[in-house]
């Protein structure tokens, strides 16, 4: 048999040394290690003969690495993010994306709770003071975090491991998270606050976990800044880009807050003009969350395993872009996979808060068969807003939504349907709030046929705006006009109404994203009771 050609690429970052010995002993494996491999152009030398190419985040797996690479099966990421891999080509080409999403856990918990200390403490300050001859103790008074409120900003898996540490040293836990369930705060111990303006005018120190989107880009920013205790200092190893580094610097300066410890940027590296680094109060770490022995170690065999898995027996684990499933199966559901996912997607924006459940609702042939991966393509879907696209997979899904207290059922509908295939996506809160969204496909092609139960047709793409209003003349020409006066095109649009004068449903396809003012300004049309806009 001829031997998987497998390269691990880097530029100066290789796998751990455990991970490498483990696939070199494999005797059908060729292994070779390049670390020199930055460049575009010698990266796609080095790939040209690859069956198998294991990065960290040295090294991009771009599209013209893939095209050139014909032999491509797997492209595995020693790490959880994928941003330097281009997934959609390696998808098109039927190459596995896999990741290890949780072999770092540990180690970006621990180092953020080791910037608290330091920042509580002036440690690296005084460290300084030393090594340049003083001996200067009054300047470097610190505070304890016993006895402080800590306020979580995203209770996944770092987020409750750093919450078990804080608790451990007496501190009193707040934690906001728009998908954790109070169930599991309680199991956590932690305090749950449903508004992030409401949790932090409260800390005594802020420590953030979540993913980086357009929802919470930027969420601290100038103005949370000022609502914030004078004695209240920020801790973030999670993304660049959650907090808003010009303000940040400006509020540390003015002395707004009392310090910052930062191991992400907006702009990484910083430059030597970046204002937050002549900022007071601070604490900076180059993107070191992942940096132990012990991370590199476990993300380092547990990539090599899965790729050995997949090479020689086939299997898909902790893939980001591929269910584990075979060749034909594939060709049978792979439509309603890709249409599932989209429909979680979109229920996760139009969910009201603190949703616990969710509920899939098959009706006709697509419901005979085993749904298993096409309500995991559901819960994906649904999961990647709360805890970031590079975090859950059809394989974890599951065990990702456990974590949150989200409980996920599915069922069969025997009632006839107008439809032959419909699947039915519904997300409650414990309040009764829902809201749901189902599809189908005409002749090939998914359309969205049912929002919160009222008959409308969609098709899903682009940019969507689903407007609720009272059922009356003019409704229709006040925001078209709203939305003219403001560039934004209607390419699209759908209406529904449950009777004459009654609320009334419309679905606007737009050509582009209106921006939050815009939102705003629908929603003070009289008539109109709820304006959301999603991305498809």
């Amino acid at each position: 048999m001829s031997k998987f050609n497998i390269l691990i690429a880097g530029n100066n970052d290789p796998i751990s040394s455990k991970g490498i010995d483990l696939l070199k002993a494999e005797p059908s494996f060729n292994v070779t290690v390049n670390m020199d491999l930055k460049a575009e152009d010698k990266m796609i030398e080095a790939s040209r003969d690859a069956h198998a190419i294991i990065v960290r985040s040295g090294a991009k797996v771009t599209a013209k690495v893939i095209e050139a690479a014909p032999n491509l099966k797997v492209v595995g990421r020693a790490g959880v993010g994928v941003d330097n891999i281009d997934i959609p080509v390696a998808s098109k080409r039927g190459v596995v994306v896999m990741n290890t999403p949780g072999g770092n856990t540990i180690s970006t918990a621990e180092q953020a709770f080791t910037l608290m200390m330091a920042l509580s403490r002036k440690t690296p300050q005084a460290h300084a003071t030393i090594v340049n001859g003083k001996w200067d103790r009054k300047s470097f008074q610190g505070t304890e975090v016993y006895g402080k409120t800590l306020v979580v900003l995203g209770m996944g898996r770092i987020g409750a491991e750093f919450a078990k540490r804080a608790k451990a040293f007496g501190m009193s836990v707040v934690a906001y998270d728009p998908y954790l369930s109070k169930n599991r705060a309680e199991s956590l111990g932690v305090t749950l606050c449903e508004d992030l303006d409401a949790a932090i005018v409260q800390a005594d120190y802020i420590t953030m976990h979540m993913p980086l989107t357009p929802e919470t880009k930027h969420m601290i920013n100038a103005k949370r800044l000022t609502t914030l205790k004078p004695s209240c200092r920020i801790i973030n190893c999670a993304r660049g880009g959650l907090i808003d580094d010009a303000a940040l610097a400006e509020a540390l300066t003015a002395g707004t807050i009392a310090g910052a410890a930062l191991d992400v940027f907006e702009t990484e590296p910083p430059p030597a003009d970046y204002p937050l680094l002549k900022a007071p109060n601070t604490v900076f770490t180059p993107h070191l969350g992942a940096s132990t022995e012990e991370a590199q170690e476990n993300v380092g065999i547990e990539i090599a395993e899965v790729i050995k898995a997949h090479l020689l027996q086939g299997t898909v684990v902790n893939a980001v872009n591929m269910p584990n499933v075979d060749p034909k199966v594939l060709a049978e559901i792979g439509p309603f996979l890709k249409f599932g996912e989209l429909l979680g997607r979109l229920v996760s924006q139009l969910a009201p808060a603190r949703s616990n459940v969710v509920r899939i609702n098959y009706s006709g042939k697509v419901g005979t068969g085993d749904t298993t991966l096409i309500s995991r393509a559901v819960l994906k879907g649904f999961l990647e807003r709360p805890v970031g696209a590079e975090q859950v997979n059809y394989i974890n899904a599951n065990g990702v939504a456990e974590n949150l207290g989200i409980r996920f059922t599915e069922s069969r509908l025997t009632d006839a349907s107008e439809f032959n295939d419909l699947i039915e996506v519904v997300a409650k809160n414990d309040s009764g709030e829902a809201a749901s969204i189902s599809g189908t496909f005409f002749a090939g092609d998914p359309r969205i046929v049912k929002v919160n139960g009222r008959r409308i047709e969609a098709r899903p793409e682009g940019t969507l705006l689903f407007i609720e209003n009272i059922d009356r003349p003019g409704m229709i020409a006040a925001y078209s006009a709203t939305l003219g006066k403001n560039q934004v095109n209607i390419a699209d649009m759908s209406l529904s109404r449950d009777k004459e004068g009654g609320k009334a449903l419309t679905l606007l396809t737009l050509d582009s994203t209106p921006g939050a003012e815009v939102l705003a300004e629908l929603e003070k049309i009289q008539g109109i009771s709820k304006v959301h806009c999603v991305a498809v």
